[in-house]
């Protein structure tokens, strides 16, 4: 895995069933879920997953970059203007924050380390 790429997209779904069916009849995706409230995609071009969400969406997409180290990540985003709005916290196969960039666009950084 390599530092400071997008490896990652992530979408908000109200119906995990119905989004599965959609992407996988339509495009030909594979799925594998992690629970009740999230699904993660392959075969796209680019790995992803949908989570799910009781909420209206209105901005579905995450872009979700690589770095081993997190810390590190934080202090720079920190240092250049940018706000850190979800910590570091773990999930199946890593950890990860989300941070708005100075034009308040919300991405997050993953790691496995």
């Amino acid at each position: 895995m390599e530092n400071n790429i997008i490896s990652y997209i992530e979408f908000k779904t109200n119906d995990i069933a119905v989004t599965k069916n959609f992407y996988s009849k339509v495009f030909g995706w594979k799925f594998t879920d992690y629970g009740d409230t999230y699904t993660s995609f392959s075969e796209s071009g680019v790995y992803g997953g949908f989570e799910k969400t009781d909420k209206p969406i209105t901005h579905g997409v995450l872009v979700v970059l690589y770095h081993e180290d997190l810390k590190a990540v934080i202090q720079a985003i920190t240092k250049n203007g940018g706000e850190i709005v979800k910590d570091i916290f773990s999930f199946p196969g890593g950890r990860r924050f989300h941070f708005k960039d100075p034009s308040g666009n919300e991405l997050a950084v993953w790691s496995d380390k």
